[in-house]
């Protein structure tokens, strides 16, 4: 079988070029001599190397909680394919029968879905009235309504206090509500950017304790870039710098860096937080701004909510798909969108995320030129119909 990684030390150096030092931890970056204090950790010997350029793209980490019972045994923050294969491993060895995921984000609800298929009684604890914060309430709760159906027990409006623990193993998680038996537990609290390293350095930082970058990825000091989650960006919608978490920004972000470094021109002129998953049998996307984030924009909105069919109706496997329009009132530019659906929902909030590219406001959106076959869409794309429904608003 393939290893899950996009290219082996072995293939950098001899297809690319490229000296990959894995199992190599940078200590220390020192700007004025131009030189990164590195461990090795095989041997934990230490060296330095000088560099001309540097960049830095140590991406984010979990959020952890200083709560009683946190370093036990049995509890795991997923933040890497290799923390992936440790969950799979202890479940498949360990043979845990309880589950309890902390966290009701993008990580914690797929991790939820994942245990109840392996046969374990999942329960799930989110600090919000709702999971998945990235989405209004009223379509969260269709993610909660799906999670709930598959048999995970879901506690919201809980906060976690703590851990019970038995010889250095987890037992039970502990809320400021109830105590819920646990075997194995995931955290999904979230990640913040690993910039740790950057802020000794004097690398100066932005929102959320993220690093400051231009388009071009260069940071406030000469020769030293910076990509990927541990970076901030710009909101193409709210006009503010963010920190948005996801690889499609990463990735971009890199090729630019690498682009310029090597003498060449590029920028990354934004993001709007475009982002897709698949929960249980439902398909979740959002783009732009939600409905809170307006609110401290200080905005008048409307929101345009409509229920329509994945493809003609009559079409065999049409099914079910909750569109969310979000406009400004008395222009109509277009501020965000949120889709909940079967199969097939999630891949058209590319149009609104590209609508919000292009600044378009919803009587724009109506203009567009979609495709439109029974298999895919009603002759009434579901987006389109509920733009036409903002612009009644409006």
């Amino acid at each position: 079988m393939k290893p899950l990684i996009a290219a082996t030390p072995e293939e950098f150096r001899e297809k690319r070029g490229i000296d990959a030092r894995v199992l190599h931890e940078v200590l220390e970056v020192d700007l004025k001599a131009r030189r990164v204090l590195v461990r090795r950790l095989d041997d934990s010997t230490e060296f330095r190397e000088a560099f001309d350029c540097l960049v830095i793209a140590t991406g984010a980490v979990p959020i952890v909680p200083n709560v009683p019972g946190a370093d036990a045994g049995g509890i795991y923050n997923l933040s890497s394919l290799e923390t992936g294969l440790t969950v799979r491993k202890a479940v498949d060895e360990e043979k845990p029968e309880t589950a309890v995921i902390v966290g009701g984000g993008y990580i914690g609800l797929e991790m939820a879905e994942a245990l109840v298929m392996r046969g374990l009684k999942v329960s799930l604890v989110e600090r919000a009235d709702q999971v998945m914060g990235t989405l209004d309430p009223d379509m969260g709760e269709l993610v909660s309504r799906a999670l709930i159906k598959i048999g995970v027990s879901l506690y919201r409006g809980e906060s976690l206090t703590g851990f019970e623990t038995d010889s250095g193993k987890v037992r039970a998680v502990v809320t400021d509500k109830r105590t819920i038996p646990a075997d194995i537990v995931i955290m999904g609290l979230g990640v913040r950017p690993n910039s740790a390293l950057a802020e000794k350095a004097g690398v100066p930082l932005g929102v959320r304790g993220s690093i400051k970058v231009n388009e071009r990825m260069q940071t406030a000091v000469e020769a030293v870039w910076a990509a990927g989650d541990c970076v901030e960006s710009f909101h193409h919608v709210s006009r503010r710098p963010v920190n948005i978490a996801l690889g499609t920004h990463a990735n971009k972000q890199g090729r630019v860096a690498g682009i310029n470094i090597g003498g060449g021109y590029a920028t990354f002129p934004g993001v709007v937080g475009t982002a897709a998953s698949k929960i249980c049998a439902l398909e979740v996307a959002r783009t732009g701004l939600q409905e809170r984030e307006i609110k401290e924009l200080g905005l008048e909105y409307v929101a345009g909510k409509i229920e329509s069919s994945t493809r003609a109706w009559y079409y065999p496997n049409a099914g079910r798909i909750t569109v969310k329009i979000l406009a400004e009132k008395g222009c109509g530019r277009l501020l965000g969108g949120q889709i909940v659906g079967i199969e097939g929902a999630a891949k058209r909030i590319d149009v609104i995320a590209a609508s919000l590219h292009a600044g378009f406001t919803v009587q724009d959106m109506i203009n567009l030129d979609l495709s439109y076959a029974p298999p895919f869409s009603p002759v009434w794309d579901p987006v389109l119909i509920a733009a036409r429904k903002a612009l009644e608003m409006i």
